[in-house]
């Protein structure tokens, strides 16, 4: 890392530490009422490319292609298995170059990486963490006809019994690449693997999928006043006020639901009125919950909160849990960037309370 890059870093830690503190010790919020409180309307926005989902089975037995589609342009993959074996395994995402004649060129933009562990919701809340952390661009040349791991590090971790490992990988390949997730002996090689490899069959819950819109972008429709008493909300995988994406499983073309709309990243721009101050609470509706956010402030350079911040997690038996994640100042930019996280609970409220 050069000085540039390292003091940077140090900025944007002493950035993040400054609006943790902060957040930490703001006062509870009453979520008595909370489930009366205003829906804050938003336009909602698909894009991005596709989102290849594989989380099933979930829990995996035997070896094998847990999923497997043919894509172009830009991609996310989000993978989420359990080795329910009783050996060592790993979790590879291959990519495989259909063309015989040319090469593919595959850009890596972003990526994140929780666990192998049997802490299941750090293994999601770490993933999205790292997700969100600075990673560096890397690029991929998947050879003529040839197949090439996403990525080495996958491939040199080992998996044990009952342990979880969750990744998401954003990229973007500019030729049609066959993207397989595969569950194999720890030692064994992914080329040769792949060759007699076949694909396992979901599991009950039949989670997976490639969909259309791998992000959304909330745009209010009204601004949010933070001189106003009224405390509103933005409800996010609820299949309400917030749908379910809808596509097709690859492996056998049946109609699949990603429920609960992991892997997706949502963008929510924050428009304010001048003066005043006000609260941004996340409050999880749907049990047990441990994540991430990116939040963007005043054009600064954006910092990242793990959710809850204290603890590894919150909701559980409770939909009156919440946590401050920032105070800020009417009339300032405000994104914040949300995705589902794996092994957690869903839906969740994100909650815009006026200071009193």
């Amino acid at each position: 890392m050069n000085l540039f890059k390292t003091l940077a870093a140090l900025l944007l830690t002493a950035t993040v530490l400054t609006n943790l503190a902060f957040a930490a010790g703001l006062p509870a919020v009453d979520l008595t009422d909370s489930a009366s409180m205003t829906e804050w309307p938003v336009k909602v926005t698909s894009s991005g490319g596709k989102l290849l989902l594989s989380d099933s089975p979930e829990t995996v037995t035997e070896d094998g292609i847990l999923y497997q589609d043919t894509v172009q342009g830009a991609v996310r993959v989000f993978f989420h298995h359990v080795n329910g074996s009783s050996h060592d395994k790993k979790v590879v995402i291959l990519l495989t170059n259909p063309d015989k004649e040319k090469d593919a060129l595959v850009t890596v933009l972003r990526y994140g990486l929780g666990g192998p562990s049997s802490l299941y919701v750090d293994v999601g809340k770490k993933a999205q963490y790292n997700y969100f952390a600075d990673n560096e661009i890397y690029l991929l040349s998947v050879g003529a006809g040839k197949s090439l791991p996403l990525s080495n590090e996958l491939n040199q971790l080992v998996v044990k019994t009952n342990m979880l490992v969750n990744g998401i990988y954003d990229f973007v390949t500019d030729r049609p690449v066959t993207v397989s997730v595969l569950m194999l002996p720890a030692q064994q090689d992914p080329l040769e693997f792949y060759k007699t490899a076949t694909v396992l069959p979901a599991d009950e819950h039949r989670l997976r999928g490639t969909f259309e819109g791998k992000d959304r972008l909330l745009m209010p429709l009204e601004v949010f006043s933070p001189l106003q008493p009224e405390v509103k909300a933005i409800t996010l995988a609820d299949n309400n006020t917030d749908k379910y994406l809808h596509g097709v499983d690859a492996t056998d073309g049946s109609p699949v639901v990603n429920y609960g709309n992991y892997g997706v990243m949502y963008k929510l721009f924050i428009s304010s009125s001048f003066g005043g101050q006000y609260q941004a609470v996340l409050n999880p509706r749907g049990g047990e919950y441990a994540g991430a956010l990116e939040m963007k402030y005043r054009h600064q350079a954006p910092y990242i909160l793990m959710t809850p911040q204290q603890k590894l997690s919150f909701g559980i038996n409770t939909v009156k849990d919440s946590e401050v994640v920032g105070q800020f100042t009417g009339g300032q930019s405000l994104w914040l960037t949300f995705s589902p996280p794996g092994a957690s609970n869903l839906p969740v409220k994100l909650l815009l309370v006026p200071n009193p």
